[in-house]
């Protein structure tokens, strides 16, 4: 259950069409779910403004299809599992019902259990990849921020390495509410994209790089030391983290949509 729903319940306890005692029941029922190796946080969506996200990384293709068909159940109709590779999102998709489509995306190992939804946020959210060898995480940061209500412009292999490329879309970051600018090797494109804009940027490092990037330790000091100011950063190859953190941002209720 999330705000919208909540919201959704009372106005049918208002209208008659659900009864006091039956909608009390949803409530108090909400709060989480035992399913044995997982405690569901079922009244996260009312709290947070979005409901759980499943972390696929380290869990078995049955327990992913076990966490989504309780969600379903408790009445969360989107689901994002994020970090599932190819092979157990095949297995999970086997173990759900015929009714739930996983919408798997390998290109960004992540699932969109029910879609996405339209657009609600106050402007637009540009995800920039250094190169191509990002996509992985630019496609999480982007398809993350799509499934959170947001409209996102992707400027992909816009690296330092060829500035003229970033440049050539300065129309589309200078009308960015957020901008998310993904880089492994030096980092250097979250400092560059920083020094160009007037809205926050959300820096992540990614792990690409030689030996001496140390899986994106480079990529992570430099961005925390960027001189440009506005820049904040999360952690190495975390697409997700700075898209939610974005459609925060972008979900403002007091921010001011920018022009397109």
């Amino acid at each position: 259950m999330d705000k919208r729903d909540l919201v959704q319940l009372l106005s049918d306890v208002a209208d008659g069409a659900v009864a006091p005692e039956v909608a009390l029941t949803r409530i108090q029922t909400a709060p989480t779910a035992d399913l044995g190796f997982a405690q569901l946080d079922l009244s996260r969506g009312v709290r947070q403004g979005a409901g759980e996200v499943v972390y696929g990384a380290g869990k078995t293709a049955e327990q992913i299809a076990a966490i989504i068909k309780a969600l379903r159940d408790a009445g969360q109709e989107r689901i994002l599992v994020t970090c599932l590779d190819a092979e157990k999102a095949t297995r999970t998709s086997e173990l759900l019902d015929n009714g739930i489509d996983l919408g798997y995306i390998p290109d960004a190992q992540l699932a969109l259990v029910g879609g996405k939804p339209s657009p609600t946020g106050n402007g637009r959210i540009v995800v920039a990849c250094a190169g191509t060898s990002d996509l992985p995480i630019a496609e999480e940061a982007a398809l993350t921020a799509e499934f959170y209500g947001n409209e996102v412009d992707r400027l992909y292999d816009v690296g330092v390495a060829g500035l003229h490329r970033l440049l050539a879309h300065a129309e589309e970051l200078a009308q960015a509410q957020v901008v998310i600018a993904i880089a492994g090797m030096e980092g250097a494109l979250a400092s560059v994209i920083g020094g160009l804009v007037s809205c926050p940027v959300i820096a992540v490092p990614t792990s690409v790089g030689y030996g001496a990037s140390f899986g994106g330790v480079a990529a992570l000091l430099a961005m925390l030391n960027s001189c440009a100011s506005g820049v904040s950063v999360v952690n190495i190859d975390n697409g997700f983290g700075a898209a939610y953190q974005a459609s925060l941002i972008n979900h403002l209720s007091a921010g001011t949509p920018r022009a397109r």
